[in-house]
């Protein structure tokens, strides 16, 4: 039987480290595993505690508003005005989505189709590469991982050479998995390019909280004009650590709201409406856990970049993301990022992801996600210590 529309998709290299894991742990092999971004935090008390209140009301069974509870609209709208200092209309600029994945997903059915193409960094996270290709897009790549001025550069040059002409622009900063972060006069910058050159942009902003050293990561709704050209993702999986429930929003151009509300009213009815009800009850009430859980996520970035540093396998400490984005040292570089992260899982029990997965401007680099606490990120360093005797 022939699958047309996932005929072309490659093997997932992140599921061979995967395998070896499961494998390893089978057989009792102790592996700290800082390969798949998946939080390990604990959702806030009063998520918990709404969800299962509003779960025994049997009117919440029924199926839910695929746009979003009007509740939970305003309460986005004032995350926005007291994080970002931008005014969103909760009728018009924002609908929520059953996590980032399925709207971003849906979003390029809206915005793409067979004869269109997408700007994407490389390298990106997986979806955001796939999503423009099974709309029937083509993609074009960005290379990530300069300055932000040189991105610029870049973005500009691959708009007026490509062809055809890209329509969407799709950008997440902070960057999974290459940890790059950017400023509001990035995004000025950016807008301004896009409103020239008539271009869509779509911001996937997963990270929005996860700003370490005092960085506090912008929206890019808050550059001037920003709302004629672009539409942001904002999610609830990392800021507060709600990744299973599957709860984030589409917010920014009124006319592309409408066109994925239009959409979705065709696929689904949006998200389990007990869960939208702890959702909109935990962005009023806890609107201070982000900070929490970005406080966690430093000190772990500290224990592994320090640590990583004293055996002397240098990277660069991310200034925001859950992830660190490292270069595969010398005397290992030529073994490639899915055979690295191999011997890594087989000799030192310590799981990662390997970088080609993101795309092929990965190659090279290894990216550890930060899911474990900090002793167990210690064990990791010990661990790696041991079984890269080629380290200086």
């Amino acid at each position: 039987m022939e699958f047309r529309r996932i005929s072309s998709l490659p093997p997932y290299v992140f599921t061979i480290i995967d395998g070896l894991k499961v494998a390893a742990r089978r057989d009792g092999v102790d592996v700290v595993d800082l390969g798949f971004g998946n939080p390990d935090l604990p959702s806030p008390d009063v998520a918990v505690e709404k969800l299962a209140e509003a779960a025994r009301n049997s009117r919440n069974h029924r199926y839910s508003s695929s746009r979003g509870l009007p509740k939970l609209r305003e309460a986005v709208a004032d995350l926005y005005i007291r994080r970002f200092g931008v005014a969103l209309d909760p009728e018009t600029e924002v609908i929520t989505t059953i996590g980032a994945k399925e709207g971003f997903s849906h979003l390029m059915w809206v915005l793409l189709g067979p004869g269109d193409s997408a700007l994407v960094p490389s390298p990106s996270y997986p979806i955001h590469i796939w999503g423009p290709l099974f709309a029937g897009a083509g993609v074009q790549y960005i290379p990530m991982g300069g300055t932000d001025r040189d991105l610029i550069g870049e973005i500009t040059e691959a708009i007026d050479s490509a062809w055809p002409r890209p329509r969407v622009l799709v950008v997440s900063f902070p960057h999974n998995p290459t940890t790059t972060c950017v400023d509001l006069d990035f995004f000025q910058r950016l807008v301004d390019l896009a409103r020239e050159k008539e271009i869509v942009i779509v911001h996937d902003n997963a990270y929005a909280e996860l700003g370490f050293d005092g960085y506090q990561p912008p929206s890019i709704l808050q550059a001037e004009g920003a709302k004629d050209v672009a539409v942001e993702l904002y999610s609830m999986t990392k800021s507060f650590s709600m990744a299973g429930w599957r709860v984030a929003y589409m917010v920014g151009n009124a006319e592309i709201v409408a066109a994925l509300q239009k959409l979705k009213s065709y696929l689904d009815y949006g998200t389990f409406q007990p869960i939208q009800i702890a959702a909109t009850v935990t962005l009023n009430e806890d609107p201070e856990h982000p900070r929490e859980v970005q406080e966690i996520y430093q000190r772990r970035r500290d224990t592994l970049c320090d640590g990583l540093a004293r055996i002397g396998w240098e990277m660069d400490p991310p200034r925001g993301t859950m992830f660190a984005w490292a270069p595969i040292p010398d005397p290992y570089r030529e073994m490639g990022s899915v055979e690295f992260c191999s011997f890594l899982v087989r000799e030192a029990q310590v799981a990662t992801s390997p970088g080609v997965g993101f795309g092929p401007g990965g190659e090279g680099f290894v990216r550890f996600a930060l899911i474990e606490n900090e002793q167990r990120i210690g064990q990791a360093v010990r661990n790696l210590k041991r079984a890269l005797t080629k380290l200086g």
